[in-house]
């Protein structure tokens, strides 16, 4: 099974949920669990849900590294939908921090590096794990973005970076001087672990007495409109790439210099690439047509 994730080119966290999944299944039962069929996944999905109660993103999970066994590795030809379903995930909505609790929550983190690993998910809308990895190579002050390397799903990408977070990333490259990674750990050549900063949101979450809970996710969530001048989330769609265009646009006017002709604005998603292949395209059929 391992092998099969290797030449598939699961990610290294994938790899390891899913092998702890399969091992918790073998281990419930007390066997190997190519020896295990619908009747026993059946009676483990009710013990996940009925005794374990967990959620449905917990189950979605074991359902997903179980299907992954049995089809890939063992090779059933087995209807999935029918023997391992998907419970059904109720449709929340976050608790959203204003930017008045955020202002308030962040200098209840005392230790300098949560302080600012935070305050960019919260600024630049990225995930708590691409945060820790970033390096300083990656803040671009020349287009004002930052680029994340192999985020979620192993995918590139840019977000915004506005001039009060360039000042606050600036400062505490001043006063650190870290070489590799901009956020490193204890362990040398190695970036600090996330477990580390979520303990750290959680402890400035007790001092800080706010009662909406207070997670790097929930930062990230929290994330201002694009009319606070401040960074948008990575976003997908035209209609959201012209929100990222007016936002880079009105950073600019904001700040009191227009952005260089020769540096375009940053592009956040491939619609952008989809409709410029577009309008070439029809532009070179006019032509042809003419």
């Amino acid at each position: 099974m391992k092998e099969d994730m290797q030449v598939r080119n699961l990610s290294p966290h994938t790899q390891d949920s899913y092998l702890r999944q399969v091992s918790q299944f073998a281990r419930y039962f007390g066997k190997s669990p190519d020896q295990l069929g619908p009747e026993h996944i059946r009676t483990y999905q009710i013990y996940l849900t009925n005794e374990k109660k967990l959620a449905p993103a917990s189950i979605h999970i074991a359902i997903a590294a179980l299907r992954f066994f049995y089809k890939v590795t063992l090779k059933k030809d087995w209807i999935f939908q029918e023997i391992l379903p998907l419970p059904k995930k109720p449709q929340k909505l976050p608790l959203i921090l204003s930017p008045e609790e955020v202002l308030h929550f962040l200098p209840c983190v005392h230790q300098l590096n949560h302080r600012v690993i935070l305050t960019t998910c919260y600024a630049a809308g990225v995930r708590i794990s691409e945060a820790v990895r970033l390096k300083a190579p990656a803040i671009d002050s020349q287009r004002m973005v930052i680029r994340v390397e192999q985020g979620k799903g192993q995918k590139d990408r840019y977000v915004m970076l506005s001039p009060r977070l360039l000042e606050i990333l600036r400062d505490y490259w001043k006063a650190t001087r870290p070489k590799d990674w901009l956020f490193p750990g204890d362990q040398p050549g190695h970036p600090i672990s996330r477990n580390t900063v979520e303990h750290a949101c959680m402890k400035a979450h007790q001092a800080s007495g706010l009662t909406k809970p207070v997670t790097p996710h929930s930062l990230r969530h929290a994330l201002p409109s694009p009319s606070t001048c401040s960074n948008p989330a990575p976003m997908s769609g035209p209609f959201n790439c012209f929100l990222v265009i007016v936002a880079w646009q009105r950073r600019h006017a904001t700040c009191g210099s227009p952005p260089p002709k020769s540096v375009p604005p940053p592009v956040h998603s491939t619609c952008c690439h989809i409709r410029r292949r577009s309008n070439q395209s029809r532009l070179n059929q006019n032509t042809s047509d003419g």
